[in-house]
């Protein structure tokens, strides 16, 4: 089977890492990029997001990004840069999803395996939690190696476990919100909202200043969607600019709960790099904010 057509058959989100494990990563990354937006990329003079996110996936392996991709080692250097009292509580961390403990977990919970995107299972109430289906999601999870299905070099080598963090949930908007703010050389630009995942997935994108940004990432937004401006937004943006301070570009996503920040997790890879923008000049212009001229002395164009 062709890459490109296991690409748009969903093949690599399961099997990349059995089917196409000796792929070499240049033609894995033009065939995903390819298959995704009908595009080559332009990996010699990259101009977009995200065909600069397809060149640091290639050439841009600083050995940091395995610790900042992995989401249990990822709390130290949130500890050494910002502080513990960011970290959401951790209730435990296990090898493997078959050693965990959950006669000592409490009544609400969440587990997650540090290594990949995805490997997450919540528990709002003990007493209807599904067991049998947690572990074998989780253990669906732990098996694959993100970097194999789309040569995401921060996953590579992340030594695998699951963690069990405390339970959030956000009294005034009755979820958790995730903001995650789009960040480059250590200065947030974007902040992106996702909300209505349980029904129709929105996404809206703002400025700084909370101003709303009418273009897309893939998901349709809301102008409507009563969004309002987290009352720590200056506090997280200080939080956002501080982790990713040395970054080309990083997405860091944090937690507004009852009027406290949390930290989520770092993305180094947005979207894998293949989402579509509606707006080009949006697609240039996060671009041109990834200086590669800082990384082995390609010139930003």
């Amino acid at each position: 089977m062709k890459i490109k057509e296991a690409v748009k058959k969903g093949y690599l989100s399961a099997n990349g890492q059995r089917l196409f494990r000796w792929v070499p990563d240049k033609w894995l990354i033009f065939a995903l990029y390819t298959a995704a937006t009908g595009k080559l990329p332009h990996l010699h003079h990259p101009l977009t997001f995200n065909e600069k996110i397809q060149w640091m996936k290639l050439y841009d392996h600083n050995p940091l990004y395995t610790m900042i991709a992995d989401k249990y080692a990822v709390r130290q250097y949130v500890k050494e840069k910002v502080g513990e009292k960011y970290l959401v509580p951790l209730l435990g961390k296990w090898d493997s999803p078959l050693e965990i403990d959950f006669r000592g977990l409490p009544q609400q919970f969440v587990l997650k395996c540090n290594h990949d995107s995805g490997g997450v299972v919540i528990c709002d109430d003990r007493d209807r939690f599904d067991r049998e289906a947690a572990i074998k999601k989780l253990q669906y999870h732990y098996r694959h190696n993100q970097y194999y299905v789309s040569r995401e070099w921060a996953y590579k080598d992340i030594r695998k476990c699951v963690t069990g963090e405390k339970y959030l949930i956000d009294q005034k908007v009755k979820e958790l919100r995730d903001y995650k703010f789009f960040c480059f050389g250590g200065v947030p630009q974007i902040i992106q909202v996702d909300f209505g995942r349980q029904h129709i997935h929105k996404r809206n994108l703002y400025t700084p200043d909370w101003q709303f940004l009418d273009f897309t990432i893939k998901c349709p937004n809301d102008r409507k969607a009563a969004i309002e401006k987290p009352e720590n937004l200056d506090e997280m943006l200080e939080v956002a600019a501080k982790l990713s301070r040395g970054f080309l570009q990083v997405r860091v996503d944090l937690y507004s709960v009852n009027g406290e920040t949390y930290f989520g997790e770092m993305t180094l890879y947005h979207g894998g790099g293949i989402e579509p923008f509606s707006s080009q000049e949006y697609a240039v212009k996060m671009g041109n904010w990834i200086d590669l001229s800082k990384a082995y002395g390609i010139q930003n164009t």
